[in-house]
This record gives structure tokens, C-alpha cells and sequence, in this order.
């Protein structure tokens, strides 16, 4: 541990608090260490044909030596990296300091934070080590402390979200883990059928059978058919594997901080949805899912790596989930979302049947996908723009398109409205968004 920091105080404020400054859990040496040796294998797969005339050219005492010196020099960079890097928690922010030559300290605003995850690798739940990731607002990089013990990283987590909540800094340690209360679980055998059921893996699975047959009529080359085929299999079968391995166990929990979501095989995650910050909502209906009822449920975060809400579920209960992400939204009916008018097929042939529209109190809905059906859900409040545009060949069958611009970045556009509809739901999704930022709710932690 090392000396103690202190809070900076404002003019006429109380006086400074001492902040003790931590380190991380003794095991992260050894995840550091390999650092050194990443260099030189990045090296040998950069540079193949002079890494191996390298190698050629030692002899068994010069490798022991090399060994000799690598191994320790890669140990000694493990532990200082470990050594001059600490966190603390104050008041107001998470300072994180690193650096062996060049030192940095990361200031993390807590009224910034919108989420606080905490992901175990492998290895590290053997170890019984996690990570803790650290969504900030107008960051893209997440800022992330590993390793720390898994119990110290759950605490600290709470901590962390108590404090951005508003506690007491002198009680915001002792708030704890809020409870969770289970909304919904994917039991493994639901998603293995969904992940055989999916467009891209049978994509996938035909051009691995299509391709080499029609290579060997054209090479009658056996070496050529199995370089092609086989990547083709492998690509097809870890596309389903791995998502298989990331969304096993999938379960969504409410509590007071948000929607917590818990998954993954091997690589074991805990995130949080962050509360007020959900910009879209996709509720996604695959054709070979439609029969049993299933979607896929997707989201858009402002400045969050999290995209997924629901692997599959039936369609009911994964509309109860997107209840409570958007309280008091109904998802609109198939029935209820009107479709372009008949000329809007000059346009788009076929494709414009897949197009439609619903605007609510609480959303702005669009649809599109003949085969694969999504649904957008927009609430008002989070319409950042909004934005109409009409091409040559759309203003001669008067149609056009509304764009409506949310704060993840991301464009939901409703394809191929009547023109005067266009301009009427442009200024009344303007004036929608207005009112309703106005009234909208903060967006607070346990709240």
C-alpha cells in the first residue's frame, strides 16, 4: 500500500480527506509479463521467413541464454507494471494511476459512469480473479482495472454505483450489491436450436458444401479443395460455437441499478444496462424463428459496448424485458404499423412490402426485413434530429424517407413515406422529441 492521497478541497471547504490508494490482485504480474513475449511472437508472425533464418542461425547455448535473459526481464516488467499502478476512490471520482516511465492518471467522474461491469476470463475464474470495465460518458475506450479479487471487484462495483447514485461517501462502501430480481433465463438447448435456425450459420454451412465441389471440377486439385473447404467448415461451425460459448446461460435480472445481464461458457460476464441510457430497442424476428415464436432482442447504448438484451426468447417474454428497459412502452402489433403507399414499389420492388411504421406516446417504431423482420423502437426523448430526404426518383412517385437521429450515433429511418405524410411526421416528431426531453425522467442510478 502505498502513501495515502488527498481529495483536493474547494476555497473555504472542509478540509482534505486522505484517500488510500490500492493495488491490484498479486496475480496481474503474470498476466503482465507476457507483454515482452507478445513483442517477439508479433515479430515471428510479422516477419515468418527472417524470424526462422534467425532461429536457424543460434546455436542450443545462445537460445539458453536468450531464455535466460527473457524470462526474467519479461518477470521484472510483469511486477513493476504491477507495482506502479494504483487506484483510489474519492468523493467525487476513480483516480487510476499508471506508468513506469511515463506516468498517467485516468480522473473518472462518477456522475459520468453508466455502467460498471465485471468479466471473469477463464483462466481468471480459475484464479478467482475479474475484471472491473468501466463505461464513462463521452468515452469510446473503456477504462478497466484488472485484475482485482472477485469478491473485492463485486464490492468495489457497488461502491462505485452507490456513490454515482448520490450516497454518502462515508455509507456508499457499506450500500452493497443491490438485489436482482430474475426476469428471464435462455436455457441452453432454446439457444443451440435458435443458433441452427439462423440464416448465417446455414449461409455459411451451404459454401462450405457448394464451394469445393465446384473447385475440384475446375482444379482437380485435391490440395485446393481441402484449403478452401476446410477453413469453410471451421468458419461455419465456430460462427454457432462461439456464440454459443458468449450467450450460454444468458439471464437478464432487474435490480435498482439497472437490467443486469450474466452469460458467457467459458469467459463468464456480469453486465449492466445502464438506466435512461437505452437510445433504440430492436426486436429481432429471423424467418426460421417465426414458426416457434421466437426474437432476438438488440439495443443501442449511448457510449456502452452493450448490444444485446435477449438472445432468444418467446416473443412475449422478451417484450416483457423491453418493458421494463422503456417503462410505460407498448410494443406496437404487426397490425398497427402502416405500410408505404403501393407506388413506393417503383422504388424498391418487393422489398417495400417489408417497410412500416407506428409512432405511439412513448416511440417512434419502424419495421423493415421481409426475411428477417426488425422492429425499432425510438423513444422520444431519445431523438437527438430529425431529418427527411427525397432522391430524384422518389420525388417523381412522391415518397420519401425520415430519418430520425438518436444519441448512440445510430439512424433509424422510415423508408418510403407518402412526401406530405413525410413532412407532416417530420414536424411532429420534432415538436414529440421536444416535449418529450422535457419530461423525461433523469438518468440516475437507483433511482
Amino acid at each position: 500500500m502505498t502513501a495515502p492521497d488527498a481529495d483536493e478541497a474547494g476555497p473555504g471547504g472542509p478540509p482534505a480527506r486522505a484517500v488510500a490508494e490500492r493495488r491490484l490482485h498479486p496475480v496481474t504480474p503474470f498476466r503482465r509479463a507476457w507483454a515482452p513475449v507478445a513483442v517477439l511472437v508479433g515479430w515471428a508472425a510479422h516477419d515468418p521467413n527472417q524470424a526462422h533464418a534467425q532461429l536457424t542461425r543460434l546455436t542450443a547455448t545462445t537460445l539458453l541464454i536468450a531464455l535466460a535473459v527473457v524470462v526474467p526481464a519479461a518477470a521484472l516488467y510483469g511486477f513493476l507494471s504491477w507495482w506502479f499502478t494504483h487506484f483510489a476512490v474519492t468523493d467525487s471520482e476513480l483516480r487510476i494511476r499508471t506508468g513506469l516511465l511515463f506516468r498517467r492518471t485516468a480522473h473518472i467522474r462518477l456522475e459520468r459512469v453508466q455502467a460498471v461491469d465485471v468479466t471473469q476470463p477463464l483462466l481468471g475464474r480459475i484464479a478467482g480473479v475479474a475484471k472491473l470495465r468501466l463505461d464513462v460518458v463521452g468515452t469510446d475506450k473503456k477504462d478497466e482495472l484488472a485484475f482485482l479479487g472477485e469478491a473485492e471487484a463485486r464490492a468495489l462495483r457497488a461502491e462505485l454505483l452507490a456513490r454515482a447514485a448520490g450516497f454518502a461517501p462515508e455509507t456508499a462502501h457499506e450500500v452493497g450489491e443491490a438485489p436482482a430480481h430474475e426476469l428471464l433465463r435462455v436455457p441452453a438447448r432454446e439457444l443451440a436450436v435458435s443458433l441452427v435456425l439462423t440464416g448465417a450459420t446455414w449461409g455459411a454451412l451451404a459454401a462450405a458444401l457448394v464451394v469445393p465441389p465446384v473447385l475440384w471440377l475446375a482444379t482437380h486439385s485435391v490440395w485446393t479443395v481441402l484449403a478452401t473447404g476446410v477453413p469453410l467448415l471451421g468458419a461455419a461451425g465456430a460462427r454457432s460455437a462461439g456464440r454459443f460459448a458468449v450467450e450460454y446461460d444468458w439471464t437478464v435480472g432487474e435490480s435498482p441499478d439497472g437490467l443486469r445481464i450474466d452469460h458467457g461458457l467459458l469467459d463468464r460476464t456480469h453486465e449492466t444496462v445502464p438506466p435512461g441510457r437505452v437510445q433504440t430497442v430492436r426486436i429481432v424476428e429471423p424467418l426460421l424463428w417465426r414458426r416457434r415464436g421466437w426474437v432476438r432482442v438488440e439495443l443501442d447504448v449511448a457510449g456502452s459496448a452493450n448490444s444485446v438484451l435477449v438472445p432468444v426468447a418467446p416473443r412475449g417474454a422478451a417484450e416483457a424485458v423491453v418493458a421494463r428497459v422503456l417503462p410505460g412502452t407498448a410494443v406496437p402489433a404487426a397490425a398497427a404499423l402502416s405500410r408505404p403507399p403501393r407506388r413506393a414499389g417503383r422504388c424498391v420492388p418487393l422489398w417495400w412490402r417489408g417497410y412500416g411504421l407506428a409512432v405511439t406516446e412513448a416511440v417512434f417504431a419502424v419495421r423493415h426485413g421481409l426475411l428477417r423482420r426488425s422492429l425499432a423502437l425510438v423513444p422520444h426523448a431519445k431523438v437527438q434530429s430529425v431529418r427527411l430526404s427525397q432522391g430524384p426518383w422518389q420525388r417523381l412517385w412522391g415518397v420519401a424517407d425520415v430519418h430520425v437521429d438518436t444519441g448512440a450515433g445510430k439512424t433509424v429511418t422510415a423508408r418510403l413515406r407518402d412526401a406530405s405524410e413525410a413532412g407532416e411526421l417530420l414536424r411532429a416528431q420534432a415538436e414529440r422529441s421536444r416535449t418529450g426531453r422535457r419530461d423525461a425522467r433523469p438518468d440516475r442510478w437507483m433511482a
